[in-house]
């Protein structure tokens, strides 16, 4: 082979290299970042669509319109008439702040953007669609409604759904902001240290306290040789960390039902103890911490640390202290997986999307994420929380003529005030609906804070459901 051939096929080779690299870099771009850019909030080409599409309408499970657009001779306007209550679900959609809640995470459907590059290309033919599509939610607007004004001047987070398809009845993150001002207001909000624009239900991550000892208990119920009676004085000395009860007051001799009725934390910690960091850590990710919940709107993972921990952090960490950190969503999911028969249903936030002519074009369905224990485990669980909040420190939640079943928390954290907890569900013999409230840096019990806020908002919903 002669000087001029190899040269030729030294310059094939370095263009077929390129011509591969090319092929691999926008096949990896088309499948993985595509879908990124077309929804990006800085894509202009999503704000050309809402020149032609009449943004689609947001409704409650009954019908009742959320949010809605009208055309206007310079474009179109987005009302927003409920203002607070629904702004951490819906979110808000302007040109100048980009989009937030479903106003991003549904875009393409509110605006009818079709993926396929195909149907993108007949709609340009054919011109486009006058209307986008509308979305009907699984929130009921009176419960939504009721929670909203429960949590009106607090810090914190309601969750409430159905225990048995995972449909959320109401979710209300406080501080908030009003979508149809934000434009006016929108220097003081970034600049509020409150922090309005987050949405602490879904993206809040809070040490959960002793709400984590039902996740403790479901750990030692799975694992039969563990010992299940202790002995409280009121502290525990863990290799030199002393870790004391809620005013070092000592309980005595407990079995497991009567622990979590007090709340006792030498009994959990021992109970942590025993089982051992992987056991602990195993259980906690059935009930999807270290993992995605798949929803409707941005969701940060619950923490449970995958590091070797020293015996107090373990102890610790069993009842919900140490590096510990939860949403309010995902204890919400918590009480309804015990309430469900040990079974964690996905949560359900849009329940369809349906076209301008009203035929259904995506529907959720309910599914089980998780199996977190077995039926028998998640009935004495039950068992115990009823027992919680008929004798223990979760009084407070009692509704007249209903069983409830909760677990309180009162977690500490890097301030000085304490976060308010409870997570719970009801009638706790046919669960219709699981609830977790925290309310931040409350610095009183979650006994005395959270618990009547979750019985009212429970009652509510009950005689709303019949």
């Amino acid at each position: 082979m002669d000087k001029t051939s190899k040269r030729m096929i030294k310059v094939l080779i370095a263009f077929s290299t390129l011509f591969i690299s090319l092929m691999v870099y926008l096949s990896y771009f088309e499948i993985f970042q595509s879908s990124k850019i077309v929804n990006n909030n800085y894509n202009k080409r999503q704000w050309i669509n809402e020149e032609y599409v009449l943004r689609g309408i947001i409704a409650d499970r009954n019908g009742k319109t959320l949010t809605y657009s009208e055309k206007k001779e310079n474009g179109q306007v987005r009302y927003y008439p409920f203002k607070e209550v629904y702004s951490h679900i819906i979110g808000y959609s302007f040109k100048e702040y980009g989009k937030a809640g479903l106003e991003s995470s549904y875009n393409k459907e509110l605006l009818h953007i079709k993926e396929n590059p195909i149907q993108e290309i007949t709609e340009k033919i054919i011109g486009p669609k006058e209307k986008g599509n509308n979305l009907i939610l699984a929130i009921d607007h009176e419960i939504q409604s009721y929670a909203e004004e429960k949590l009106r001047g607090k810090k914190g987070a309601i969750v409430l759904l159905n225990p048995k398809n995972g449909e959320i009845y109401a979710m209300v993150s406080k501080p908030d902001f009003d979508p149809s001002t934000i434009k006016k207001q929108w220097n003081e909000i970034i600049e509020d240290k409150n922090s309005p624009l987050l949405n602490r239900a879904t993206m809040g991550l809070y040490a959960p306290g002793s709400i984590f000892k039902t996740i403790t208990a479901t750990a030692a119920l799975e694992n039969k040789d563990v010992e299940k009676t202790f002995d409280c004085k009121g502290s525990i000395n863990i290799d030199g960390y002393i870790l004391k009860d809620y005013k070092g007051v000592a309980h005595g001799k407990l079995d497991m039902k009567r622990a979590l009725e007090v709340s006792c934390n030498v009994f959990f910690s021992q109970i942590g103890l025993k089982l051992g960091e992987e056991k602990l850590r195993n259980t906690a990710e059935n009930y999807m911490f270290n993992k995605h919940v798949p929803f409707d709107l941005q969701v940060k993972k619950s923490i449970f640390p995958k590091i070797n921990m020293t015996r107090p952090e373990l102890g610790a960490s069993a009842i919900g202290q140490g590096k510990i950190l939860v949403t309010p969503l995902n204890m919400a999911m918590v009480a309804g997986a015990i309430a469900n028969d040990g079974e964690m249903m996905k949560p359900i936030l849009v329940k369809e999307v349906i076209d301008p002519k009203g035929r259904t074009i995506k529907m959720n369905h309910s599914q089980v994420l998780s199996k977190t224990s077995s039926k028998v485990v998640a009935e004495e669980i039950k068992t115990m929380m009823i027992s919680v909040v008929e004798k223990g420190s979760g009084k407070n939640a009692r509704i007249k003529n209903i069983k409830v079943a909760g677990k309180t928390g009162t977690a500490e954290n890097q301030t000085e005030k304490e976060h308010g907890w409870f997570i719970g569900f009801a009638p706790a013999n046919d669960p219709k609906v699981a609830i977790a409230v925290v309310l931040e840096n409350i610095g009183i019990t979650g006994g005395k804070s959270a618990a009547p806020i979750a019985r009212d908002v429970m009652a509510t919903a009950l005689n709303r459901l019949r």
